[in-house]
């Protein structure tokens, strides 16, 4: 089982970036793809970007792809998602998840684990 905790969230004006990370405890963290969802108030749970056990492979919705990018360091069992170029429209609970899957999912039924969420907020 593993634990994780989102932090970095905030409140930034369009156009600026926000780093979040997300923080997990427990076992073998190498072990799980990682995946990082959004909800906006009133609307569905929509997939952000997600990245494999190892790192190499990193996949991202349409809308984020050239603005989001995700890492992860196994060592200090985080991943992150930086944001640049954020719109009002970015504004959302983001949750980061893990995934037992050895594919990375995109869909937040196949992620196991959930962390809490941060508030990301962006303003015009």
């Amino acid at each position: 089982q593993v634990q994780l905790v989102e932090s970095g969230g905030g409140l930034v004006q369009a156009g600026g970036s926000l780093r979040l990370s997300c923080a997990a405890s427990g076992r073998d963290f190498s072990s799980y793809a990682m995946g990082w969802f959004r909800q906006a108030p009133g609307k569905e749970r929509e997939f952000v970007a997600a990245v494999s056990r190892g790192g190499g492979t990193t996949l991202y919705a349409d809308s984020m792809k050239g603005r989001f990018a995700v890492s992860r360091d196994n060592v200090k069992n985080t991943v992150y998602l930086q944001m640049n170029s954020l719109k009002p429209e970015d504004t959302a609970v983001y949750r980061c998840a893990a995934s037992t899957r050895i594919l990375v999912p995109t869909t937040g039924v196949l992620y196991n684990y959930w962390g809490q969420g941060t508030q990301v907020t962006v303003s015009s």
